[in-house]
């Protein structure tokens, strides 16, 4: 006759299976683990840390500092400001931003070098002959048209 076959069925402890992987995770993530306490290290050299815990006990009194400061005309001003900013970055093409980014540099260089003498009228007169000089006068009038067209919508509304 046959004979039944004892099953016992484990408890599972998930705790104890956590305590498992924690114990094995030092050595396991070794090297992460010297990468956390340099970066922590050096969080608290330069007190980091000390101005987050005090952020954290005082975390009400920051907020109801940070809404008083909104509530202000300035502040919603300032709000609506950041949102128009934002949206006008994210409208540019970028190649078009990098472009205008290169060259403010280097004429703001170039007007510090120029700074001692003023240039003649000569000098002004082949300014205009540059294409260069041309193409960047007419996106500046583009610019202002527009500018312009904009401050007339405005008062008409």
């Amino acid at each position: 006759m046959a004979q039944p076959i004892r099953f016992e069925q484990r408890t599972r402890d998930p705790r104890a299976e956590l305590v498992h992987r924690l114990d094995g995770a030092p050595a396991e993530h070794a090297e992460a683990l010297l990468s956390l306490y340099e970066v922590l290290q050096a969080l608290h050299d330069r007190g980091v840390l000390e101005l987050l815990r005090g952020a954290l006990r005082s975390g009400d009194a920051l907020v109801e500092i940070a809404v008083g400061e909104a509530d202000t005309p300035e502040g919603i001003r300032a709000l609506r400001n950041l949102t128009l900013l934002a949206k006008m970055l994210g409208a540019i093409d970028p190649v078009l931003l990098a472009d205008v980014t290169r060259a403010v540099p280097v004429s703001l260089e170039q007007a510090r070098a120029d700074e001692a003498r003023p240039p003649g009228l000569l000098k002004l007169l082949r300014t205009f002959l540059d294409r260069d000089f041309r193409r960047g006068l007419a996106a500046a009038n583009d610019l202002f048209i527009a500018l312009g067209r904009n401050l007339t919508m405005r008062d008409a509304r």
